[in-house]
């Protein structure tokens, strides 16, 4: 299909929407996502996987109270990733580099940084026990993808004869997605978002990755995915993300 003719088609869905797709489709078959604060399009994929999966998956959103089963917060999350009862789980970062790693705590010399970040909040402990991470980070330039992380707030990999059932599975940025081999320890071009160029990627990338000789498109949002984000999910959405879901689809929260 013509460049043209692809930012075309694009144009019958918003960018938000082609990214929860994106992420939606990574969580096909995980009985168990739970979603941190703040995370308004990892939330909405996850309600679109439950919604596509007939309630067989699981969704707990911290920070919701109608799409959160814990009482405690991350204290109960935390004993369900280690007791292996969550099976995906986003983490985001300051800095990504090639092995994974991430670092959601500043930029400098520590401990006197000359730039903060949010902080780690247990990200390296559910990274090591979470079976499929996938990191999400709108923003994809060299400033956010870096040859080496200057702090790592949590590993992507670990030493040989450590025992580490969780791990990152994916990346997922505004340009394009990437799956993650822990065996090789770096990450492979999968798709391109429509709009956009394997040669774009490259350059607003500042760690090395392995690409087939023709790179996909990404796959947009169908029809039905579109018909159930515009009207159950946003309802959903709404009762967390109220900002969100206004700005998005144009639906309020409910009173």
């Amino acid at each position: 299909m013509p460049a043209d003719a692809t930012v075309a088609k694009a144009a019958l869905w918003r960018r938000e929407e082609l990214l929860i797709a994106v992420l939606a489709r990574l969580l096909d078959g995980v009985d168990h996502v739970a979603v941190g604060a703040s995370s308004p399009i990892p939330g909405a994929a996850a309600l679109l996987a439950r919604a596509l999966s007939k309630g067989d998956t699981r969704v707990s959103v911290l920070g919701s109270r109608r799409h959160n089963p814990f009482t405690e917060g991350g204290r109960e999350l935390f004993d369900c990733a280690a007791q292996g009862r969550i099976g995906a789980f986003f983490l985001g970062g300051g800095e990504i580099d090639g092995q994974a790693n991430i670092n959601l705590v500043g930029m400098g010399d520590y401990p006197r940084l000359d730039v903060r970040f949010p902080g780690s909040f247990g990200s390296a402990y559910l990274y090591m026990l979470i079976p499929r991470v996938i990191l999400f980070r709108e923003e994809h330039t060299r400033r956010v993808m870096v040859p080496r992380v200057n702090f790592i707030s949590a590993p992507g990999t670990s030493d040989p004869g450590v025992h580490r059932p969780g791990g990152p599975y994916a990346l997922v940025t505004n340009l394009a997605k990437f799956d993650f081999d822990r065996e090789r320890r770096s990450f492979s071009l999968a798709t391109v978002h429509p709009g956009h160029s394997a040669a774009d990627v490259a350059e607003a990338t500042g760690f090395e990755y392995d690409q087939p000789a023709a790179v996909p498109a990404t796959e947009p949002p169908p029809p039905e995915w579109l018909e159930l984000l515009r009207g159950r999910i946003a309802d959903e959405l709404a009762e967390t993300y109220p900002k969100f879901a206004k700005a998005v689809f144009g639906v309020e929260a409910a009173a």
